[in-house]
């Protein structure tokens, strides 16, 4: 089963490298429905997965200048306390297996969704802030948005959003999480957009994993073994998605996680 597990790493790793989209869209679903894991093992230990995986992009954006530490801060203030939480409501529920399990089986479907919705909002998100132009029935949106006290609660309202669902179902750190910036702060660049969502994404996932981990819900041999896949896949298919088409890549995996993620939620 070991060997089954470094291949799954490898094979969402490789996706990730190919699309750029999280691991937990896929590697979640793949530990449930390829390998049998229960719901809760299953996004604990790929927690500690994209945590672990996320580090290194921190000190390459820390380089370059690119991460909007207050930014991050306003995320942080709605995502650390809405993920301890849920951590509390998970460990209330530790004895009531089916109740549970249901829990996070919605919440996972819920978070697949709207992942795969965000794949084209965020494309069309960026053309249009590069572009310079909205439309028009944002434009309202836009007025609000000069607000700093506006922008900076939003901010942590959707942070607590993120810190609810990437607890719950290890998914949303990443594509939910660009397209919320990509909508509050248009003026960012793109690289500041990327670097301030992973600089989020690794404290959320990493207290998020601890808590699992608190829980017993972390197993550490698999985590090993998905780890020892991934690190080559995602090597792997940053070469490969240089020759592959983006656009399709990305219209075929929001249509997966749409099936996977509807299949879970019924």
């Amino acid at each position: 089963m070991g060997l089954g597990y470094v291949i799954a790493g490898l094979v969402v790793g490789f996706m990730v490298g190919l699309t750029g989209v999280g691991g937990g869209s896929l590697m979640t679903p793949l530990l449930i429905f390829g390998f049998g894991l229960p719901p809760l093992t299953a996004v604990g230990t790929d927690l500690l997965f994209a945590a672990l995986t996320k580090i290194g992009g921190i000190g390459a954006h820390w380089r370059h200048h690119t991460i909007q530490w207050r930014v991050v801060g306003f995320l942080a203030l709605g995502s650390i306390p809405a993920t301890l939480i849920t951590l509390q409501i998970l460990k209330l529920f530790q004895n009531h297996d089916q109740k549970l399990e249901n829990l996070i089986n919605t919440a996972l479907g819920v978070a697949l969704v709207l992942t795969a919705l965000s794949l084209p909002l965020k494309s069309w998100l960026q053309s249009i802030s590069i572009k310079g132009r909205l439309p028009r029935l944002l434009q309202i949106f836009i007025l609000l948005r000069w607000n700093p006290r506006f922008t900076a609660i939003s901010t942590v309202v959707m942070g607590g959003v993120l810190g609810f669902l990437v607890t719950l179902s290890s998914v949303g750190a990443g594509a939910l999480g660009a397209v919320i910036l990509l909508y509050l702060y248009p003026r960012l660049r793109m690289a500041q957009i990327v670097a301030t969502d992973i600089a989020h994404a690794v404290p959320l996932t990493a207290i998020a994993g601890i808590g699992h981990w608190y829980l017993g819900s972390v197993d550490i041999m698999l985590l090993g073994n998905l780890l020892l896949g991934s690190l080559p896949g995602v090597y792997l298919g940053s070469q490969a998605g240089v020759y592959v088409s983006e656009k399709i890549t990305r219209v075929a995996l929001s249509a997966l996680l749409m099936f996977i993620g509807i299949k879970f939620i019924f």
